[in-house]
């Protein structure tokens, strides 16, 4: 059954579109929202008479609107049946095939990527950074800390959060991955340890393994952190650094409280150790009220934290931007690390992520709101079809992070690897092996795409269990599962 979207909400979305000429501007506003996924590839549109009527405008300005969007490859009229978007290229030509290993076809649902399509207004941000963009054109292009409209707020965003901040103390970056580098260049050496929870984010633990350092991991269990042991740990092994993901931690979604900021704190000062908050999902705050409730950065508690920001999570992914946010004294040795891996990030990109800054207020509680109807949707499929598994529903990030019941993990995701989804086992976020019990499952896809990727999962879950030699029969019914096993595991946010 085809998808379609009413004339009424095409009315809605496109909103007051320009008029000079109509039929210009009603192409270029569809074609907007149909390249940030706001009218998903594949619905049908309304016919010309449906949108005629909603829009209140002449049926020659809708069908050349539709003729403009079939000549630039986003739309396709199929006989007998209407109008469909499309992309130019065909939707692969949106993704990355690198970053699904071994798959291929359009039948393939990608949860590897816990990342997200563009949010509204990012055309319109782009936009109005060409127009900023002649006034650098003069000079040689390259800002080793940044560009400064872009530093500027940067700082003025952690000065909101009760960090005080000058630009000269932000080092912009091609992405947090890149910050990770920079940092790990500065401050390590070949040998050096770095403690890292145990799960974490994979890309940024290898990004520290290429400076030469040696992990050591502190365990992040399924109800959050032991600082008793993290503290221990740091006491022993007298890490040069402390790579901690306080906020939304990934995988789990973990927020470390004030408290336990403050006790964090005076561990590191007691060890002596910096502490790295990598904070690439900090503004992914999804429950009601607690954006404007945060807790304060770990930088507010311990003086000499270093924290990384990223663009990615919060904004979108192509723009390739991230953050350093450092002590003054340590800018120096940031800035001899960061030119000898490139010399500053792409100054139009920059441009935008400024604009987009500005309008924060606009732009993120919109985009909060497309990831909490990820979320639930997510939650629900995975109760319905794999009540087996269990999990806590985070109060933000882009992830659940579900435990099964045999450590079976890496078997099940090479099964549904073959029946069309690719999603991460627990074993890639693992510092030192272990964690085949989990498997992480973002809630960035589309809510078809999310529920039918959770039916192809529970059919590879059944196909690899029954053939794990367990006899224990599923729950009878949906939601089982949260009365048995780990108890308290499956919370409601």
């Amino acid at each position: 059954m085809s998808r379609l979207v009413s004339a009424q909400r095409v009315s809605t979305l496109v909103g007051d579109f320009p008029r000079s000429p109509a039929y210009v501007g009603l192409a270029d506003s569809l074609r907007v929202l149909i390249g940030d996924g706001r009218i998903g590839i594949g619905v049908r549109l309304p016919s010309e008479r449906e949108l005629t009527g909603a829009l209140d405008v002449s049926r020659t300005t809708v069908t050349r609107a539709y003729e403009v969007l079939r000549e630039s490859g986003y739309a396709e009229a199929r006989r007998g049946s209407g109008t469909f978007t499309t992309v130019p290229g065909g939707q692969r030509r949106a993704h990355d095939r690198a970053l699904m290993p071994g798959m291929g076809g359009d039948d393939v649902i990608d949860l590897n990527s816990a990342a997200h399509s563009a949010p509204p207004g990012l055309v319109e941000a782009y936009q109005r950074a060409t127009e900023e963009l002649p006034a650098y054109l003069s000079g040689p292009g390259y800002f080793p800390l940044g560009v400064p409209a872009l530093q500027a707020r940067i700082a003025a965003a952690y000065d909101a959060r009760g960090v005080p901040t000058v630009p000269e103390q932000v080092m912009v970056t091609a992405g947090a991955l890149a910050a990770a580098s920079v940092v790990a260049q500065a401050f390590t050496a070949p040998g050096d340890r770095v403690v890292v929870e145990s799960p974490t984010y994979p890309n940024a633990t290898q990004a520290v393994r290429h400076a030469g350092a040696r992990l050591v991991p502190a365990t992040v269990d399924p109800d959050g952190w032991d600082l008793d042991a993290l503290g221990a740990t740091l006491r022993q092994t007298s890490p040069r650094l402390a790579y901690l993901i306080p906020d939304f931690q990934n995988p789990t979604g973990h927020l470390m409280s004030d408290a336990q900021r403050e006790e964090l704190a005076g561990i590191l000062a007691r060890t002596r150790t910096v502490v790295v908050a990598d904070e690439a999902h900090q503004a992914l705050a999804l429950r009601p009220g607690l954006a404007a409730s945060m807790p304060r950065p770990l930088a507010a508690y311990a003086d000499d934290a270093i924290t990384i920001g990223s663009a990615s999570k919060s904004y979108w992914g192509g723009l390739r931007l991230g953050w350093v946010r450092a002590p003054l004294a340590q800018m120096d040795r940031l800035i001899h690390a960061r030119i000898g891996l490139d010399l500053g990030a792409p100054v139009f990109e920059q441009l935008v992520l400024a604009d987009l800054m500005d309008r924060a207020d606009e732009i993120l509680p919109v985009h909060r709101e497309r990831l909490v109807a990820g979320r639930d949707v997510l939650v629900a499929a995975v109760l319905e079809h794999l009540p087996e598994w269990t999990f806590r529903v985070p109060d933000g990030g882009l992830a659940l992070w579900c435990e099964l019941p045999e450590a079976l993990g890496t078997a099940t995701t090479v099964e549904a690897e073959r029946r069309g989804v690719v999603v991460a086992p627990g074993p890639l976020f693992a510092v030192e092996g272990g964690l085949d019990r989990f498997v992480r499952i973002p809630w960035t896809a589309s809510a078809e795409d999310l529920t039918e990727a959770v039916r192809r999962l529970a059919a590879a879950w059944d196909h690899v269990s029954s053939h794990s030699g367990r006899n224990a029969d599923r729950p009878a019914t949906p939601g089982a599962g949260l009365q048995r096993g780990a108890a308290g595991r499956v919370m409601v946010a």
